[in-house]
């Protein structure tokens, strides 16, 4: 992507913008996925593991499918396997678990690093490996839980909804595997509009509460999902409400404001003291200034 692509880079507030792109008629893209499509075969996993030359370590057997346990620096798409009792039987529930790619990032809010953490103009959220400084802000904020902090070289890591394949025309790696249409790609319009015509299918068809999985709470999120039951989105292992942390707020939109406020009193403060009064003189710079000793031989002279 073209540094002319990126709206917002961490590090930055209102009072210290960043450039602002000239993104003429870049439209926001979007990853859809619907969980009553997948099948669980893990396509997407092993597409985002190839692609990205990811090898986690494999793990041993924990009661379950799902291997890793977790995303981690190595595994930035997971498969979940999730086993849900409805009227007395027991189904799989899959959830495909990757970065939100959040509209109003909690991360690159946190981030204190000027531009290890950039959103391009067609919504994606992207790290730069180089500028990372490995503070882990940016895993604490995530209210999904995604960026993880790797052991070997303390940087944070996560999906880029393959950016580099975006940047000539490609869609990501996970879309292009997928074999049970679960996965689409396309503009973020195109993607509403499919997700509510497959929506009201649903319902047709007898899931009352299917609907989007596409929090407000952090301005919308360039990974849609349609459930089968929206209301309940922990059975996906997915916050009900996801919001951007208090203390992430409060840093981004008062403290670091008030900060550079305060660095640009202080200096106008300086400023208007050496126009009014002047440099401070120490006394031995005064004109006519002796020091005590002199002025106590001074007077014992004067008694004589």
């Amino acid at each position: 992507m073209a540094t002319q692509d990126i709206i917002q880079r961490s590090g930055t507030s209102q009072a210290t913008p960043p450039a602002q792109a000239r993104v003429g008629g870049v439209k926001q893209i979007a990853k859809l996925f619907d969980a009553t499509k997948c099948n669980g075969c893990k396509a997407c996993q092993v597409a985002c593991s190839e692609w990205n030359d990811l090898r986690e370590e494999v793990g041993s057997f924990q009661g379950t499918y799902q291997n890793p346990a977790s995303l981690s620096p190595e595994c930035w798409t997971l498969m979940k396997y999730n086993e849900i009792e409805d009227q007395g039987k027991l189904r799989w529930q899959f959830t495909h678990s990757a970065c939100m790619h959040c509209a109003d990032p909690a991360c690159l809010k946190a981030c204190s690093t000027s531009g290890a953490i950039i959103q391009h103009a067609n919504g994606t959220v992207d790290f730069d490996s180089d500028k990372c400084i490995g503070c882990g802000y940016c895993a604490s904020a995530c209210p999904f839980d995604i960026p993880k902090i790797s052991a070997v070289d303390n940087k944070a890591y996560k999906c880029t909804m393959c950016s580099d394949r975006l940047a000539v025309g490609l869609e990501p790696s996970c879309v292009k595997s997928c074999t049970t249409g679960a996965l689409r790609f396309g503009t973020r319009e195109d993607m509403l509009f499919a997700s509510e015509k497959r929506v009201n299918e649903l319902k047709e068809r007898g899931f009352p509460k299917a609907g989007l999985y596409n929090p407000e709470g952090v301005g919308g999120t360039g990974m849609l999902m349609i459930l089968h039951d929206v209301t309940q989105p922990e059975t996906y292992e997915m916050p009900k409400d996801p919001q951007i942390p208090l203390s992430v707020t409060l840093w981004q939109d008062w403290v670091k404001p008030l900060g550079t406020v305060g660095l640009l009193a202080t200096a106008a403060v300086a400023c208007l003291h050496k126009i009014t009064v002047g440099r401070n003189i120490v006394e031995e710079d005064q004109p006519g200034y002796q020091p005590p000793e002199e002025e106590v031989k001074q007077e014992e002279e004067a008694k004589k």
